[in-house]
């Protein structure tokens, strides 16, 4: 693989001459396949006892996997739209992993798409907090909010805009922030040869200035005492050590942490900053060449008490007493699950399970704020797929359950009428949650033994 000059000259002088012909020698090495297992719907350990093909843990991440992707498709399986697992490189997993989110939490994914990392973040909180997961694009935020809801997560708001309009929002309101920055590449170079030609014409400099004002608008949205990861996908110093450098010169009531290791991590290099930073060595690079993954970097950051007063929060969305439809509450009878009505909120004709404890949010763009319900339509509710998926098969009353080589599964996900009179009486009817080995996958409305299919057209299996 041919890489630009200016490439291998910086990386020879990062790693030494031995060390580099090391790192090239791992370009003719196979790439590797991830995937995450989704611990909000499935333990590890269920899910191990039922994987349809061989896993390898990745000995990093506790729920990380390596699989055969010349082999294997698990895309294509009925469990990945059950939203079981996410596929994900696995040096990519390690940035959520080492975020310490807990149930609770208000957290921040500053650049979430494609949802990678905002998935995991979800998963950690445990429905309890809110997960903010914004992206600046439109069209990549909306594919982030496939993989949440997918995920099953709905304690979320789904936004697009710049950074800097989210502090407007969220003065000191996060405790925990993730930012996986856009970066050069450099990281990538291995799995995707395209990115070298998009270092070429947007190298580190370019992005660097781009990364500056990223962390240090996040740090206006960080409570004192709430802890920052910053990660890129670059081996470039400008964009890894001397960002956090920058980070600290302008807040320096930030600390460096430690983060649990691994033996095939390299420390962070304080040579490498202006002021030689003690405590940079905390941070992590990720090479190739050392473990199996790609490239990247991590920094764990934690937000000292220096400012001063006490925490004040806008809160806009406690509208208490919301008066709900009969359609629904005919509905909600049918969960096993309750749900504060406090927290139900109306627009038009969809109702959303809100998040507590939010600011005030006038003016946000928004893709999805809170879980969507469903739709009320002509008298009657409508429950959505984002429903579907947040739900446990246990939390339904009426449910129909397919075995994973049950052919109606892949016939219900391309969005076919299924025959299921082995499975029900013909005086049943309604809304059924439709699950594969105890996992919903959507909603279809049971009349005379026959299920209508309700599952979301955007999302159907494509042959």
């Amino acid at each position: 693989m041919n890489l630009p000059i200016a490439f291998e000259e910086k990386m020879k002088s990062l790693l030494g001459e031995e060390e580099y012909n090391a790192y090239l020698q791992c370009f003719d090495e196979p790439r590797h396949y991830g995937l995450r297992v989704n611990t909000r719907k499935i333990s590890v350990e269920d899910f191990l006892k039922i994987a349809p093909w061989p896993l390898t843990p990745v000995p990093w991440i506790s729920n990380g996997f390596y699989y055969d992707g010349s082999v294997y498709q698990p895309a294509k399986h009925p469990y990945y739209y059950a939203g079981l697992y996410y596929l994900q490189e696995p040096s990519a997993m390690t940035p959520a992993d080492r975020l310490p989110v807990e149930p609770g939490d208000k957290v921040l994914d500053v650049c979430a798409a494609p949802g990678g990392k905002a998935t995991e973040l979800g998963a950690k909180l445990k429905g309890e907090g809110v997960l903010v997961a914004n992206d600046i694009s439109n069209s990549r935020a909306r594919g982030l909010l496939k993989n949440l809801e997918l995920f099953g997560i709905g304690n979320m708001l789904v936004i697009s805009e710049e950074p800097g309009k989210l502090m407007e929002f969220f003065p000191e309101y996060f405790d925990k922030i993730l930012i996986d920055a856009p970066c050069s590449g450099e990281g990538m170079f291995r799995k995707e040869k395209k990115m070298v030609k998009a270092w070429e014409e947007h190298g580190p400099a370019f992005f660097s200035r781009l990364q500056q004002s990223i962390i240090t608008q996040a740090a206006s949205m960080l409570r004192p005492g709430g802890m920052l990861l910053y990660s890129t996908c670059t081996f470039d110093p400008l964009e890894n050590e001397r960002t956090i450098e920058y980070l600290l010169s302008q807040h320096p009531e930030f600390e460096i942490c430690e983060m649990d290791g691994y033996e095939g991590f390299e420390k962070g290099r304080p040579e490498l900053t202006e002021q030689k930073i003690y405590g940079m060595e905390k941070t992590v690079r990720i090479f190739p060449h050392k473990m199996h993954g790609e490239g990247h970097y991590l920094a764990l950051l934690k937000k000292g008490n220096a400012a001063p007063g006490e925490r004040k929060e806008k809160t806009g969305n406690k509208k208490g007493g919301t008066k709900v439809p009969e359609d629904l509450e005919a509905f909600l009878k049918e969960l096993n699950i309750e749900l504060d009505p406090a927290r139900f909120d109306l627009r038009e004709e969809r109702v959303y399970y809100m998040p507590e404890d939010l600011p005030a949010l006038k003016g946000v763009r928004f893709l999805r704020s809170g879980l969507l319900l469903g739709e009320l339509k002509k008298k009657r509710f409508e429950p959505s797929q984002a429903l579907a998926m947040y739900l446990k098969k246990e939390d339904y009353k009426k449910t129909l359950d397919f075995s994973a080589d049950d052919d109606r599964v892949v016939k219900y996900l391309k969005g076919e009428t299924l025959d299921v009179e082995d499975l029900v009486t013909p005086k049943e009817k309604g809304w059924f949650l439709v699950c594969v080995d105890g996992y919903p996958l959507g909603f279809g409305k049971l009349a005379s033994q026959t299920l209508k299919n309700k599952y979301l057209p955007g999302w159907r299996w494509q042959s």
